[in-house]
């Protein structure tokens, strides 16, 4: 089945209004990329993630935006702390990410899996917290054009994972084009951040543009 005919499956049955927009379909790459191409995203719908496979399109989706980081003078000084790296570490931030005694944890095997053949493919990244030569916190996802699809973050430290977000954003700045990070789901810790909504249409209309453009140098290959 290819990438189409896997996402007509999908949403079949789509839910106007609601974030979940479809059920089914499978974690082949090319499936996978065609769901974020058309503002979707994978989550099971089970109990820790398992199946069904859910499909997601939050309204509003929560994102940020270029000039609209907030580092605050705290989070300023913690960063003289930490030394950030880009998919040094792939494998070990998606297993902090889904480590199962993390409240809401949905990342499973399956998925794991999943996000590392994309990685393995150029297309799955890891933004990285080291501490001491230890790795303390990061983030992971898709760089798909200028858009950064981030998944899931972690932290062993005080401001590891916020310490990730800073360095995401250096590395889509890196070039000075338009970018735009995808968060899914705007939460206090990220509205902190900078982090805003905006409804599902506007993200759309923002990701034909995005999905068209070369990658950050840092996110290339």
């Amino acid at each position: 089945m290819g990438a189409a005919d896997a996402w007509a499956e999908a949403v079949a049955h789509t839910l106007p209004g609601q974030d979940l927009v479809g059920v089914g379909a499978d974690l082949q790459p090319w499936t996978i990329l065609s769901g974020y191409r058309n503002g979707v995203f994978p989550m099971g719908l089970g109990e820790g993630g398992g199946p069904p496979l859910g499909w997601w399109s939050p309204d509003p989706r929560g994102i940020l935006l270029p000039g609209e980081l907030h580092v605050s003078r705290s989070l300023r000084r913690s960063l003289k702390a930490f030394e950030i790296r880009y998919d040094t570490a792939f494998e070990s931030v998606v297993a902090g990410c889904a480590a199962p005694h993390r409240h809401g944890a949905w990342i499973t095997p399956r998925i794991v899996d999943a996000y590392q053949d994309l990685h393995h493919l150029g297309w799955a990244h890891s933004v990285e917290a080291w501490q001491d030569g230890e790795l303390v916190g990061g983030l992971y996802g898709l760089s798909i054009g200028r858009l950064f699809a981030a998944e899931s973050k972690f932290h062993t430290v005080t401001d590891a994972s916020k310490a990730a977000v800073v360095g995401l954003v250096a590395a889509m700045e890196e070039d000075g084009m338009p970018w735009v990070v995808d968060v899914q789901w705007r939460t206090d810790h990220l509205a902190s951040l900078g982090v805003r909504e905006v409804p599902r249409t506007t993200y759309l209309e923002l990701l034909g543009g995005l999905i068209e453009g070369e990658p950050p140098p840092r996110f290339r290959g």
